[in-house]
């Protein structure tokens, strides 16, 4: 097929991209790209036990730190969420009772609050939601936490008003948003890992074992179910991992966000019509054209990772091959392909480089499928006078080099035992039509 126009090696070496989903406009352009990944971290410390429980908001011991919590997930052989079990609205009283290896708790600071709902869509609290406010407030340590939580959040508003101070019916108006907003956090219990001795060694993806991340991606999927449950207005939930601060993360403890909104976001806006005229633009243009220009990184049952192009930053993609094209409507064989690749990323990447993940798929209320898949985007250059000034972005590494990079890191990791079973490289046949999406097979 002719990469034209949409990829142009040129004779110095300069590869011309345009994304063919977004149309952003890439170049990479030679010995821009002589540079590491990661860089080292410069001032470290020895860990202490007080850094491990409660660095930062989302640590083990600042449980109540953070709004009400909607789900835990708590390691038990055997347990139904790949070796855990799934507790719902834990009590304020019970919070200790078990030790969470994930939560998800309501983000503090919405980008669209509750308020959004309600004055644009005329939305109510909905009953379970009510009735689960109603339950948490009747308990004393209930209604000390979240009247804590809002004192809090109106200090850092710069308010006079103080949650001790509310009545009863102020304090269920001021709390509505965390006990139905559409703003979740999916906070994994480690800060640092295990193992680690300095501050340097904090807890990313890569230290996740596959049933961990397994069952971090199963919470974060049955998160997004959970949101479009509760609110019938919500088009499409946002999901996303920002790793390090460069990365824009608040807390370099690693979690997931999911912020529901009422649109499809400018990505679906711009490929859905090119979807529609052309139902094989993500298989020719993902996994076919990263088999023909030896961009296949790896595959399994039920996905496939690739470096992409056309990105802003160094990119690498994972496929679903699922008929289904919703997260949430994907088996759980499904997506834990789709959490073994990605994780593998991780590992191959490291957790000292920054990184954004995003999630892709079929919006609420439109008939053109759109394979799932995840984009690792990898923070290794700042966008600057010469990206703002042309919408040209300058992309250090080329496709070509994150794989030679990367590959070796995955067979590495694969004979270490670090990552699940998976064809690396040229072990990994792509046949066409690989993506199903929507097929009736």
């Amino acid at each position: 097929m002719s990469d034209e126009p949409y990829y142009r090696e040129l004779p110095d070496g300069t590869i011309k991209q345009v994304n063919p989903f977004t149309g952003t406009k890439v170049w990479t352009v030679p010995g821009r790209g002589a540079r590491p990944l990661s860089k080292p971290v410069t001032q470290t410390r020895e860990l202490t036990d007080h850094d491990r429980r409660a660095t930062c908001a989302f640590c083990p011991d600042n449980l109540l730190s953070t709004p009400p919590e909607k789900t835990r997930l708590v390691k038990r052989e055997g347990g139904l969420v790949r070796g855990h079990d799934l507790l719902r609205h834990v009590p304020a009283d019970q919070l200790d009772a078990t030790v969470p290896e994930f939560r998800r708790i309501p983000n503090l600071f919405e980008i669209l609050s509750w308020q959004y709902w309600q004055l644009n869509w005329g939305m109510d609290l909905p009953r379970a939601s009510r009735d689960w406010q109603e339950e948490y407030l009747s308990s004393p340590e209930g209604e000390a936490h979240v009247r804590s939580i809002l004192d809090a959040k109106f200090t850092a508003m710069g308010s006079s008003r103080r949650g001790e101070d509310l009545t009863s019916d102020e304090l269920r108006e001021a709390s509505a948003a965390f006990f139905a907003g559409g703003h979740d956090v999916i906070v994994a219990r480690r800060h640092y890992t295990d193992e680690g001795t300095t501050t340097a060694d904090v807890a990313g993806s890569a230290s996740l074992t596959v049933d961990e991340h397994r069952a971090f991606m199963a919470l974060t999927v049955d998160s997004m179910a959970q949101l479009h449950r509760h609110n019938e207005h919500v088009r499409y939930v946002v999901a996303f991992q920002n790793w390090l601060k460069p990365a824009g993360a608040s807390f370099d403890h690693l979690h997931k966000q999911l912020v529901a909104i009422d649109e499809v976001g400018a990505d679906n806006e711009s490929v859905l019509p090119k979807a529609v005229l052309d139902p094989g633009i993500f298989n020719r243009w993902g996994p076919e054209f990263a088999a023909e220009h030896g961009l296949v990184l790896a595959r399994n049952e039920g996905a496939i990772m690739t470096v992409g192009f056309g990105h802003r930053y160094p990119s690498v993609e994972v496929w679903s091959t699922c008929r289904a094209d919703q997260p949430w409507r994907v088996d759980d064989d499904g997506i834990d392909a789709v959490s073994d690749l990605l994780h593998a990323a991780h590992v191959a990447v490291s957790d000292d480089v920054p990184a954004n993940e995003e999630w892709h798929y079929r919006p609420m209320g439109v008939g053109v499928p759109v394979p799932w898949r995840i984009i690792l985007k990898l923070r290794t250059s700042t966008l600057a006078g010469f990206e703002g000034g042309t919408k040209i972005y300058v992309n250090t590494i080329s496709p070509t080099a994150l794989t030679a990079m990367l590959l070796p890191k995955l067979v590495d990791a694969r004979e270490a035992g670090r990552i699940a079973p998976m064809d690396l490289g040229e072990e990994c046949h792509i046949e066409p039509g690989v993506l199903r999406a929507g097929r009736v097979d």
